[in-house]
């Protein structure tokens, strides 16, 4: 049996899963954001729980926002400030008695996608999320590459490209970014940068949805936008592409909900890339909210 849980900043989502991958249990319980040792023996007494429900010992995989620094093995999160700079992995598996996986939420959405029946002959998925942030992950035969300080796949923290900066023109801002620098993908490509670039151009406050609702009845200023994002996430893309070349590209958030993407990227994308290159397939994430769980229960499948 296979354990998953989504720890976000107001909720915990546990799932259990079987041998074929499909879920047997679901339950999600608040986050005790503010107190550690409540938040570890919340945890703890779910899997107890479902241990004893089950007849067996799961295996226990945690997906978080943040990630656990690869030397000290604490965790590294915002919004879960009772886990920052604790050793939540060590402190779990004392408890439980059992190794505990614990990876970026962003990576658990990736290796969710990746082990669906449609993708699990890929070599390679790189998932992306366009949601209140730009991030994502990368599954190598299977498993999660996290790199040597498990921050692969965090793009969005890397810098607009100089051909985007051209792009944007004269007057492109210079968005900062929570991570404390200015530039980062995460602030352009996230539905929150999405609404700045609109907001930065036409002095209006809109909403994401309200954009797109104004661009699909053909109002001036949202067709310019529009027209302007989608070229601005093709350059950024590409560059993300040359460097990884994944063979299947999976997109989840809110702004991935936009239709227009899949037609628009695989016609935008090609003149940025190298010659030899072809743009890889890019599809729409098909687990949803959902992903973090299953994602964080299959970080201890072993790939045949």
């Amino acid at each position: 049996m296979y354990y998953g849980f989504d720890v976000g900043g107001t909720k915990i989502e546990f799932g259990a899963f079987n041998d074929e991958l499909e879920r047997v249990a679901t339950e999600r319980v608040p986050t005790p954001t503010n107190d550690y040792k409540l938040l570890v023996n919340t945890i703890s007494d779910l899997v107890d729980k479902y241990d004893t429900e089950f007849g067996c010992e799961g295996s226990i995989g945690l997906g978080l926002p943040g990630m656990e620094d690869a030397d000290s093995e604490t965790v590294l999160t915002v919004n879960v400030p009772a886990a920052k700079g604790k050793p939540l992995r060590a402190d779990l598996e004392a408890k439980v008695g059992r190794d505990v996986k614990i990876e970026n939420d962003a990576n658990c959405f990736a290796l969710s996608e990746a082990w669906d029946e449609e993708l699990q002959h890929e070599p390679s998925v790189l998932g992306l999320i366009l949601g209140t942030g730009f991030g994502g992950g990368i599954i190598v035969d299977g498993k999660v590459f996290s790199g040597r300080n498990h921050v692969a796949g965090e793009e969005g923290h890397t810098r607009l490209p100089l051909d985007a900066w051209f792009h944007l023109g004269e007057d492109a801002p210079l968005l900062p970014c929570g991570c404390g620098k200015k530039g980062c993908l995460d602030s352009y490509l996230s539905g929150r940068g999405f609404e700045d670039l609109y907001t930065h151009y036409y002095s209006e406050e809109k909403k994401a949805v309200d954009i797109i609702t104004a661009y699909k009845v053909g109002e001036a200023n949202a067709v310019e936008h529009v027209d302007r994002f989608m070229e601005l996430l093709a350059i950024c893309l590409a560059n993300v592409f040359t460097a990884m070349d994944p063979h299947v590209v999976v997109l989840g958030g809110g702004l991935s909900n936009f239709d227009l993407i899949y037609d628009e990227m695989p016609k935008r994308i090609p003149k940025h890339l190298l010659s030899v290159a072809k743009c890889p397939t890019i599809i729409k994430a098909k687990h949803g909210d959902s992903g973090g769980v299953r994602g964080a229960a299959f970080l201890n499948i072993k790939p045949s």
